[in-house]
């Protein structure tokens, strides 16, 4: 596939060093704790930054090396932040059509393309409202109506969703999935369920420097790093979507609640740890998933037991009592059930 972008820069006085590419029409999740990199990265692509050594490529193009910078405006770049950042001063439908407007589209064309995007984002009929009458997720969604009007070739997403309330998240994360598709993304995030729910890879910086990239599935599945297992804290089985239901390759059917349709041929299916029981026998209770699995390792976590399993050649973890520890007698290779509520599932769709 094309290589969308590429960072090979350092700057010195933020102490990074990354290294990154992507190929055309895939979302990047950056991950890693605060200070690692992530805003340096996204910086060096939107133009706000330049690297002391080395470059920064977009669409084959050189856009920043030590030398020279292209600026923001000449680049194809869609910016998302957390904080919508409208103009007041201007209507719904002038704060998207700005962009167009900007790069020498026609005021009428502009407009018309304004009118587009928000019918897109669910904004039909707001064109003429002041951005002071939005509530704050209809305002995040003009901000991401403005940011696709350019056509980017790229769209950055700093933490979206960080100012939402969590009623409203969902449906941006819903709304984003589908309007992004076959874009080429990178999202800066501390939330795994944005990268369950959007990205299909996942890189990883600590110290300014990118410490583990990868596919979602293998790279979270088995966290390699601390920050990754903490990150994580979740289980996902990746399978076929049929009837509904994430099917794994022992044929076992995982089934749940879709933020978004399972319109795609695969699906991630994501719960936590403690959402899992495990029994010698299976309980046959409804609506509950029971999956064979295979004992893998037992870790002391004082209040917790944590219990690792290999479902259908994947991994998931267990947190149950020390008390149903003792019942159980658990040992490394023991064949068990693991027992999750369907009620406790989420199930997302892998583009």
């Amino acid at each position: 596939m094309t290589e969308a972008l590429r960072i090979d820069a350092r700057v010195v006085d933020r102490g990074v060093d990354a290294r990154l590419a992507l190929e055309a029409g895939r979302l990047l999740a950056l991950v890693g704790p605060n200070g690692a990199g992530k805003s340096t990265c996204i910086q060096l692509l939107a133009g706000a930054l330049g690297p002391d050594d080395g470059t920064v490529e977009v669409g084959g193009e050189v856009v920043a090396d030590a030398r020279r910078v292209v600026p923001a405006h000449r680049r194809r770049v869609g910016y998302l932040e957390q904080r919508p950042l409208l103009f007041p001063h201007l209507s719904v439908a002038d704060n998207v059509a700005f962009g167009p407007r900007s790069r020498g589209v026609a005021n009428a064309d502009a407009r018309r393309r304004a009118e587009q995007e928000l019918e897109a984002v669910g904004l039909e009929g707001f064109g003429d409202r002041r951005t002071r009458e939005l509530s704050g997720g209809q305002a995040q969604r003009v901000a991401i109506a403005r940011a696709l009007a350019i056509d980017p070739a790229v769209v950055l997403l700093d933490e979206p969703f960080a100012a939402l309330d969590a009623a409203a998240t969902p449906e941006l994360r819903r709304l984003l999935r589908d309007r992004l598709r076959g874009i080429t993304t990178v999202l800066v995030t501390h939330d795994p369920l944005d990268v369950l729910a959007l990205a299909d890879r996942v890189a990883h910086l600590d110290g300014g420097r990118v410490v583990l990239e990868g596919d979602v599935d293998p790279v979270l599945q088995n966290p390699s790093t601390r920050f990754l297992a903490d990150f994580v804290g979740l289980n996902l089985l990746h399978g076929r979507v049929e009837e509904g239901a994430v099917h794994l390759a022992d044929g076992s059917a995982v089934a749940g609640l879709a933020e978004s349709g399972l319109a795609a041929p695969e699906a991630r299916a994501v719960f936590p740890p403690a959402a899992v029981s495990i029994f010698r026998v299976a309980p046959h209770g409804s609506p509950r998933n029971e999956l064979p699995a295979r004992v893998v390792a037992v870790e002391d976590r004082g209040l917790v037991q944590r219990v690792s399993l290999e479902v259908a050649g994947q991994r998931i973890q267990a947190d149950v009592t020390p008390s149903a520890m003792r019942d159980l007698g658990l040992a490394p290779g023991d064949r068990v059930v693991a027992v999750v509520k369907a009620t406790q599932v989420a199930l997302h769709p892998v583009a």
